[in-house]
């Protein structure tokens, strides 16, 4: 048949709007496939008797039997195979392109945008990824909530603020000011080029008062960089209690170290293992370590 096709008939089918006899031809999408590549390549037809008795069969005929069996067997493997390989592609991409999210919200979101993915291709691709696995782990962690001190302040009102230092970027940023709400553990990042009393005070001005309200209570450690005149007279400006931690206290600080090193764990595996562009990745790591 494919000989036959070649010699002529895909002239004819195509012709016949890839019909014969009224009824659409057999595979039609394979033939069009085929007669598009054709017009571009040269291509040689040679017909060889098949099914012929063994006493018969020459070199040719044995080598058309092995690939009508190759045929047979191991193209239906590989279209189930690359069937399988291409949904998982568009699994992982759906997964990272939603952020990241459980088996549930990725399905809701491809659904959402018309993508037709399995819960079982989705929940492969959750349990084999390295970012989930890592944030994961890190949100394992007991986090060191100290009970009655917090108990008289509603959302928004006392924080805890700190600075981690990833790479310099091409920017010039090498500092992140995290800032965490005390009650709920709600995190707000603010990046900068130098950890400083006028940066210092940009963060909770644009992440927290803007976003929240103003607080009453902002807790750091007693560095430069938080407990200067400039961060005093602001804080007094604003009606804001400052208190500052006691050095290698970690019960103190336990709220803000605790999310500094989940947020650096999330910002690596968005980097692949490193800060690679933890720049770009900081409103996304933000985001998942709240979620």
């Amino acid at each position: 048949m494919v000989a036959n096709a070649l010699w002529g008939w895909l002239e004819k089918w195509k012709k016949a709007n890839w019909q014969c006899r009224g009824k659409p031809i057999w595979a039609a999408d394979e033939w069009k496939d085929i007669a598009t590549r054709v017009e571009k390549l040269p291509v040689k037809v040679r017909h060889v008797d098949a099914h012929v008795p063994k006493s018969r069969a020459n070199k040719e005929h044995r080598n058309n039997e092995q690939v009508d069996q190759a045929a047979k067997i191991e193209v239906s493997k590989i279209d189930l195979d690359w069937q399988h390989k291409g949904e998982l592609f568009l699994a992982r991409w759906a997964h990272d392109a939603s952020g990241h999210p459980g088996r549930d919200a990725t399905y809701k979101w491809t659904q959402d945008r018309g993508v037709d993915l399995t819960m079982d291709s989705i929940s492969q691709v959750i349990h084999d990824c390295e970012m989930c696995a890592a944030i994961k782990q890190a949100k394992q962690v007991k986090p060191l909530w100290y009970g009655g001190q917090w108990s008289k302040y509603k959302y928004g009102e006392a924080w805890q603020i700190d600075y981690i230092t990833p790479p310099q970027t091409g920017q010039g940023k090498h500092y992140v000011l995290t800032i965490v709400e005390a009650t709920t553990g709600w995190l707000e990042t603010y990046p900068v080029p130098h950890a400083m009393a006028r940066n210092t005070i940009l963060g909770p001005k644009k992440q927290v008062i803007w976003r929240h309200g103003t607080p009453e209570r902002i807790e750091s450690d007693s560095g430069t960089h938080f407990k200067n005149s400039l961060i005093n007279n602001w804080a007094k400006e604003h009606g804001i209690e400052r208190v500052y931690h006691i050095p290698y206290h970690a019960p103190a600080a336990g709220k803000v170290e605790r999310y500094n090193g989940l947020l650096k764990t999330t910002l690596k595996a968005l980097g692949g293992g490193s800060f690679k562009n933890w720049e770009q990745h900081l409103a996304k790591a933000t985001w998942l370590v709240n979620t």
